[in-house]
């Protein structure tokens, strides 16, 4: 028969297994828990830190990128810019008249003008029936049919002339159009053109203003990247 004394060790050596097991069971998962969030919280600084490195590498892309069409800028002499003012048709002339011209439209959201009167010009140039026809059709849909992606503003009678001439087109389909398109761009888009910084700051003979080319980029927050900083330590 067992002592009093082995009994009462053997009911605290129970006890204890049961303690050891009881704090096994609920502190085991918290470490686990614990071990997960941190490899979670690392893995979103990792992700955080890639981002924000992703970033400063493509504003550096775009950096000097806008620093190569300054530097094509700076290539117009204010004297020949100067031209340019002379007469619509002088500007349009002139490849890089031209093309500032073109950025300008797009700053207003009408850059289907010009594109349209390029490309009646480059029509015009073809010699092959089949060019002409393909050619004839792929500008209709693009810039005069109705809800075309970059229709332009023309009267509905020609429009109408053109729909009922394209499937048998000559190169002269597009000449009123074309026409009507270039009056506008002259008699509207130029002069505003003329009163621009883009051709105010050529004929001076500046490039223009840094701060017309920036813009302000969420991405990260000074703050922000102190944080993932700060917590680099876990994942290293």
């Amino acid at each position: 028969m067992e002592t009093p004394f082995v009994l009462f060790s053997q009911l605290n050596m129970c006890e204890s297994k049961e303690k050891a097991f009881f704090k096994l069971m609920h502190s085991g998962p918290g470490k686990e828990e614990a071990s997960k969030e941190a490899k979670t919280r690392a893995k979103e600084k990792r992700n955080r830190l890639s981002l924000l490195v992703q970033k400063l590498d493509s504003h550096e892309e775009t950096r000097s990128s806008r620093f190569g069409v300054l530097a094509k800028e700076s290539r117009v002499s204010p004297e020949e810019a100067v031209k340019w003012g002379e007469s619509f048709d002088k500007l349009l002339s002139h490849r890089d008249g031209l093309d500032a011209f073109t950025r300008f439209l797009k700053t207003e959201f009408s850059e289907e003008n010009i594109e349209f009167w390029i490309a009646c010009e480059d029509f015009k140039k073809n010699k092959e029936p089949q060019q002409i026809t393909l050619k004839a059709k792929a500008i209709y849909e693009k810039f005069i049919q109705s809800d075309a992606p970059q229709e332009v503003n023309l009267d509905f009678h020609t429009k109408e002339v053109i729909a009922k001439s394209i499937t048998q087109p000559t190169l002269h389909s597009f000449d009123a159009a074309q026409s009507r398109v270039y009056q506008l761009m002259e008699q509207d888009s130029y002069t505003r053109f003329l009163k621009s910084d883009i051709y105010l700051e050529l004929i001076e003979g500046r490039s223009r203003r840094p701060t017309n080319l920036r813009r302000r980029s969420r991405s990260f927050t000074y703050n922000e990247f102190q944080d993932v900083k700060s917590d680099v330590a876990i994942w290293l």
